[in-house]
């Protein structure tokens, strides 16, 4: 039996054995890479490193986790609150980051050698860099998920491995900020691989993420005024194109992995496409997040009067139709109408077909009458619907966010902090921050005013990119908005025919839902009405604010304990 094969990978990565994971412990493979012959040429540091930009270990939060999300009547065990320390999710995210920090440590233990191989200095150097920031990064998502974690920075014996206790996140942030920091002094400001590869301002952007997420205001700001003041970076033009399978390459990607459906790692196209376009329709947006749109002039759904409850897409912020497909327009070669009579549509070409992403013509069309946009077309439908969009890890929009949030919650406002905002709002908008005549220019100088701007456009921003998660997480309010339910229209259709259109009342919203001061929409007062549905009810429960640490760790190592609640 190989011994790694009853070690956990926290257990492998501490120990150092992620370079010869695949080998007998006891044999030494002259023909493969392993830690005897390895690390003595660039080309291994290279292949080594560019092993630590799998997808696997940057899996992006999933937005079933959240409030954004709508999975048919389905709750993920995050929204149901039965997360445990056997929940897939959280094993796979412990073990992918361990095996990421265990071969981040390799590349660092080896520099040495890389030296005596006869590799400049200068180019050990910067493998040592890349590395530091790797494993500053993985570090960094540990320890948002689960708090206190085994940390090591060193090669240690099995038998210390498996008595290691979890280090106080007191201990571990220094370290991490100090991992990010060895990168910042010597990383370049641009690489050859775009992208897709640590640069100095990735990691500027990623320690600002990190501090956000600790709640060091003061640290977050200045790594996303580091980065920022790079000026390698910049928004790009158009928000919609941004998100493309053809868009490979952006001013605005700070960390992004390529996506490619001929090497096999692509995005499941058919989970969110249409009915009509070959998809299942099986992920859609919540109708919370389209109610947390702002009408163009700024104000919530609920208080400006440009707010049409006939048309719940009219006179909305730009980013609301390029996220979720409005209804009546074409997406993926048909038109997109949910409509509970709208039997027939047109295709691209003009020609009548029955229409599938009606409840009242196919049982198995969105339930809540929404769909995904953001990043999709038409081509979505070739290649056995798979898409290779890029993987952004992180975009410059977010390190102008992070950097007003900082200022914010410091109560260090400032026109740089309005001027960040505006930067992101008004590209929305297709303009630039100084034409305010063109966009509704953020101007309010109150905390708390702009707490509520800043989060409600971080909402409108980052939609399906991951980052919905760990924003309630941050601000503490995912008691609040997983702890509701997740509504969509009346079924069978016949009865929205009876109950709505036959009144005279819109079909899809027929009340305006009310924004609360945190700008979160409620839909109760349509649900008492019956004009609508309760397709789920979410639960939360508060020790999810923490990960449970994986069952089998503390089996391995009873000197792990496990976080409260589990």
């Amino acid at each position: 039996m190989r011994l790694n094969k009853i070690l956990s990978p926290v257990i492998i990565a501490l120990c150092g054995l992620a370079a010869t994971s695949c080998y007998d412990l006891d044999r030494n493979p002259l023909s493969e890479g392993s830690s005897e012959n390895w690390f003595t040429t660039e080309d291994e540091f290279e292949a080594s490193l560019k092993n630590l930009y799998q997808s696997g270990m940057w899996t992006a939060d999933n937005e079933s986790w959240t409030d954004d999300f709508v999975q048919r009547q389905i709750l993920s065990s995050f929204a149901n609150a039965t997360v445990n320390g056997q929940t897939q999710e959280v094993v796979d995210y412990w073990e992918n980051k361990y095996k990421g920090i265990g071969r981040a440590n390799v590349v660092l233990m080896n520099l040495q050698r890389g030296l005596e191989s006869g590799i400049p200095q200068r180019n050990v150097d910067r493998f040592g860099e890349e590395a530091y920031f790797l494993r500053a990064a993985f570090y960094s998502m540990l320890i948002e998920k689960f708090g206190d974690v085994v940390y090591v920075d060193s090669m240690v014996s099995i038998e210390d491995a498996l008595t290691m206790e979890r280090t106080p996140k007191s201990e571990l942030i220094p370290l991490v900020y100090a991992d990010y920091d060895k990168a910042i002094e010597g990383l370049p400001e641009k690489t050859d691989y775009q992208a897709s590869r640590a640069t100095k301002g990735a990691a500027m952007a990623m320690k600002a993420r990190f501090a956000l997420r600790m709640g060091d205001w003061k640290t977050a700001a200045e790594a996303a005024k580091a980065c920022m003041d790079l000026n390698v970076y910049d928004l790009e033009s158009s928000f919609e194109k941004l998100f493309l399978q053809t868009t490979k390459v952006s001013k605005e990607y700070i960390l992004a992995i390529p996506r490619s459906v001929e090497l096999g790692y692509y995005y499941p196209a058919w989970e969110i496409l249409s009915r009509l376009g070959s998809g299942n329709a099986w992920w859609c947006p919540s109708w919370d997040l389209l109610a947390t749109y702002t009408c163009t002039d700024g104000k919530p759904i609920d208080e400006s009067p440009l707010y049409d409850k006939n048309d719940p897409f009219k006179n909305r912020d730009p980013r609301c139709s390029m996220t979720i497909v409005p209804f009546g327009s074409m997406h993926c070669g048909y038109e997109y109408n949910p409509h509970p009579t709208a039997t027939v549509v047109k295709d691209k070409n003009g020609k009548q077909v029955s229409n599938k992403d009606s409840r009242g013509v196919f049982q198995y069309a969105s339930f809540n009458g929404l769909l995904w946009k953001k990043g999709v077309d038409e081509s979505w439908v070739e290649n056995g619907r798979k898409a290779e969009p890029t993987q952004i890890i992180i975009r410059y929009a977010d390190v102008l966010l992070m950097y007003a949030e900082a200022k914010i919650e410091m109560d260090d406002i400032d026109d740089s902090v309005l001027e960040a905002i505006n930067r992101v709002r008004s590209r929305a908008y297709s303009t630039t921050f100084d034409n305010t005549t063109a966009y509704p220019a953020v101007t309010a100088t109150d905390r708390l005013e702009l707490r509520k701007i800043l989060r409600t456009e971080r909402r409108m921003e980052f939609a399906n990119e991951g980052l919905r998660y760990s924003d309630i997480i941050r601000w503490k309010i995912a008691s609040k908005v997983m702890s509701k339910k997740n509504y969509g229209m009346l079924y069978p259709a016949q009865s929205i025919v009876e109950k709505l259109i036959n009144n005279g009342l819109p079909w899809f919203w027929p009340m305006t839902p009310e924004i609360d001061e945190e700008g979160i929409p409620d839909f109760t007062a349509m649900e008492k009405k019956g004009y609508i549905q309760a397709l789920s009810a979410k639960k939360w429960h508060d020790r999810q604010y923490l990960w449970p640490i994986p069952s089998k760790e503390i089996v391995i190592n009873n000197k792990l304990t496990q976080n409260t609640g589990y």
